[in-house]
């Protein structure tokens, strides 16, 4: 649970960097239909964008050794956790004021976490099938292609649908990091779940990016909250074997939950204030 709550961190500060940045990026240059590829080019011009890169590929690598050890679902839900961080972290160092209610959800989070941490048993048994890696490839396209449809649409339709297909690429790279079973080059070549991993990810980023400029970043973040915890958590329990310990799967039911809710709670944390990335922007 260490390594989960580690990556949790790494993403959290990661995205006050990043929504920092797209809001930055955003600012030169016209945005197109879709996932905007440009976007994600002018945003990668900026040193906060890569220093957020720079954390999420150590929350990554946190998250495939939490991956190794814990259920799927345990570590979906401390992932989710990372919009706790997120609000602490722009609160110290943005100083945007949080509500008590928004404390609270903090709160709720950790306490969530705790509960799944002492309920939580090892990670699954099954060796993942080979018609279930497909399906994870065939999965990251279908997010490719969501974020060509929900970049068509408009408002809160918009950020739903691309805050939720960056939530599914996310949650196929929980489940492929599941499904590599060798690091042999010649195996990791004839295995769909590490086009999948590649897919999925770079997908997520993409309409993750686009998210937070466009629409209500709330939306977007609670689609993202939602498409990569609960998905990939049933994918973990009915597929890979992934249990609770003895007798309190009621605890692990109920802290996936309160985690979740309260990050849901938090959603407004997926994107920096727009006010706030202007001082931030602005020379000393």
């Amino acid at each position: 649970m260490m390594c989960a709550l580690a990556a949790a961190v790494c993403f959290g500060t990661a995205t006050v960097l990043q929504a920092i940045a797209a809001r930055t990026a955003a600012g030169t240059g016209t945005g197109g239909p879709g996932g905007d590829a440009a976007l994600l080019l002018r945003a990668l011009r900026q040193w906060r964008y890569l220093a957020g890169l720079a954390l999420d590929g150590l929350g990554f690598v946190f998250q495939i050794a939490a991956l190794r050890s814990l259920p799927i679902y345990a570590v979906g839900a401390a992932l989710a956790s990372s919009l706790a961080v997120t609000a602490v972290v722009a609160a110290r160092l943005l100083r945007v004021r949080l509500s008590g209610t928004e404390w609270a959800a903090v709160g709720v989070v950790c306490a969530g976490l705790g509960m799944l941490g002492l309920a939580s048993g090892a990670e699954g048994d099954r060796a993942g099938s080979t018609a279930l890696k497909y399906a994870m490839l065939g999965t990251a396209v279908l997010v490719l292609l969501l974020g060509l449809v929900g970049g068509r649409l408009s408002g809160r339709g918009r950020a739903l649908v691309l805050g939720l297909g960056a939530g599914f690429g996310f949650g196929v790279v929980e489940v492929s990091v599941r499904l590599i079973d060798g690091l042999a080059p010649g195996t990791l070549v004839r295995n769909p779940a590490v086009y999948a991993l590649l897919v999925g990810g770079g997908a997520a980023f993409l309409l993750l990016t686009t998210a937070l400029q466009r629409g209500s970043v709330t939306t977007a973040t609670a689609g993202l909250v939602i498409g990569e915890t609960i998905g990939p958590a049933l994918v973990g329990v009915v597929w890979l074997g992934d249990r609770t310990r003895e007798g309190l799967e009621w605890l692990a039911v109920l802290g996936f939950l309160v985690a979740v809710a309260g990050a849901l709670a938090l959603a407004r944390f997926g994107e920096a204030p727009a006010e706030e990335s202007r001082a931030a922007d602005a020379p000393v």
